[in-house]
């Protein structure tokens, strides 16, 4: 099944097992036995050859879900066994599975990691998505000998160990190949160190029905390009550069002229008509590398006026510096009023003065996030969606908390994307980002919306750049995938 769009915390998605058992009257063991026989056939299809499977269970119903999948596996002729953790499943549909499942003769046995000899996957059913502090003792070690097993290992619902809702690792958690997730996708697993943690995913709706989802908006929406298609068209004929909206870049202070000249032309390559750096005068030459780029050696805040009255929007902090100069042309950026994309610089320049800033995109790094926040990088990452959240309320402007799943965050709604790839931890990456957000604002898109596709248009193009291999991409490699990203959103029959 594709995924969807709509992630879930974990308590919205015990909400929504309760509507499908209280006020559909799917029984729970029938969701348990659905939930075993998906990860059972993801099992099949991903590990074909696999005929030795060992299945953690711990107590609750994540357990129950793996009970499912080795007594299914044992019918099948599969050599299968079971190692537990915790005291055995109450009087519950887990328990229930566990009598189907030594029935169906699975051995069952305390957890040992000798139990993994020979296997060759290893199902973990430990933890569920309730897990609220962090793991210890014999759960964690538990973990550690599954990672430290090196055979390939299916998650069920989520890594254990994982937190569902912040992607944040509790103490330990389960490094697995792929995660099947049910009912709801849980947000954790989507950033942070979520990624990292859960591999593929697979997402199954176990078959409860829609009106299970009514009434219960969800955590976060995936950035899907079948959305965002509708907020990129294709031109007219008889456009010309100034239907397409100037950017000013100001940034490029000393000794850091490459930033701006990324940002610049990353507008360009994103479609903006016209893009103008104002930057130090020492750094105008080495700008000005790239013909189609206007620049500007700005001596004194007073001398961006004409650039201010003839920008559509700024993007403000690209290699700006924290000197006097990059301050007085930070404040005369802020007091424009034209429409802004915030960055780098001007964003450490924002925490030290916090202010209100109208009209305006953020786009921090954690740690740039921990500064705006007078927080650190530790806690933003240990629950982006709260950090995110706060920096909206706090400066009252949609905000791109970048990272592994980048979020984008407006007063009512975060959306998550789950593109780009650890290639793109290397200079210039945000300066691409800040200038691409920039161009479709200046085409006319709203700061949520320019935000938004801007985000996955940088993190897809990253993806396609990463193509020949992560390590040595650098920048400016995405510029030829973002004008393919860009033409795929509007092509009747986009590539694949």
């Amino acid at each position: 099944m594709t995924l969807p769009t709509s992630l879930y915390s974990a308590a919205q998605v015990r909400e929504l097992d309760r509507r499908a058992i209280e006020t559909h009257g799917i029984p729970g063991a029938e969701l348990m036995q659905r939930a075993g026989a998906a990860v059972y056939e993801a099992l099949r299809v991903r590990f074909p050859r696999a005929r030795r499977i060992a299945v953690v269970c711990g107590p609750g119903n994540n357990g129950g879900d793996g009970y499912v999948v080795a007594r299914l596996a044992k019918e099948a002729g599969l050599e299968v066994s079971v190692l537990t953790l915790g005291r055995p499943p109450a009087a519950n549909d887990a328990a229930a599975m566990r009598v189907q499942a030594e029935a169906a003769g699975v051995p069952i046995a305390p957890f040992a990691a000798s139990g993994f000899a020979g296997v060759d996957v290893i199902v973990d059913a430990l933890l569920g998505t309730g897990l609220q502090r962090d793991v210890e003792g014999e759960w964690r070690g538990a973990i550690e000998a599954i990672n430290a097993s090196g055979r390939p290992v299916i998650a069920v619902d989520v890594p254990s160990g994982l937190n569902a809702d912040t992607g944040a690792v509790m103490g330990a958690a389960v490094r697995a190949s792929l995660t099947v997730s049910f009912i709801g996708l849980k947000a954790g697993v989507f950033t942070g160190d979520g990624p990292d943690h859960a591999g593929a995913v697979l997402f199954d709706d176990l078959g409860v029905p829609s009106a299970v989802y009514e009434n219960l908006a969800p955590l976060a929406h995936r950035l899907a390009p079948e959305e965002l298609r509708e907020l990129v068209h294709r031109r007219p004929r008889n456009a010309h550069k100034g239907s397409f909206g100037h950017v000013l870049v100001v940034g490029g202070g000393r000794g850091m002229p490459g930033a701006a000249r990324l940002c610049g032309e990353a507008a360009l390559r994103a479609g903006a008509g016209l893009v103008t750096l104002a930057v130090h005068p020492e750094n105008a030459a080495a700008a000005a590398a790239r013909p189609e780029l206007l620049v500007y050696g700005i001596r004194s805040a007073e001398e961006l006026a004409p650039l201010f009255a003839r920008a559509t929007v700024v993007a403000l902090g690209p290699g700006l510096g924290t000197d006097a100069w990059a301050r007085s042309v930070w404040e005369a950026a802020l007091a424009a009023g034209r429409p802004l994309v915030v960055d780098a610089d001007a964003l450490n320049l924002l925490a030290e003065s916090p202010r209100a800033v109208s009209d305006a995109v953020l786009t921090p790094h954690p740690g740039e996030a921990a500064r705006l926040l007078a927080s650190s990088s530790a806690a933003v990452q240990r629950d982006r969606f709260a950090a995110a959240r706060a920096l909206v309320a706090r400066y009252r402007v949609p905000c791109v908390l970048k990272g592994a799943g980048s979020l984008v965050a407006c007063e009512d709604r975060v959306w998550l994307c789950d593109r780009g790839n650890p290639g793109m931890a290397s200079a210039g990456m945000g300066d691409v980002l800040t200038g691409v957000v920039a161009a479709l604002r200046a085409q006319g898109l709203s700061a949520p919306d320019a935000a938004r596709l801007g985000v996955w248009l940088h993190a897809a193009a990253g993806d396609d750049a990463a193509g020949d291999g992560e390590a040595g991409l650098i920048a400016s490699d995405l510029y030829p995938h973002l004008r393919a990203r860009l033409r795929s959103l509007t092509d009747v029959d986009p590539p694949a």
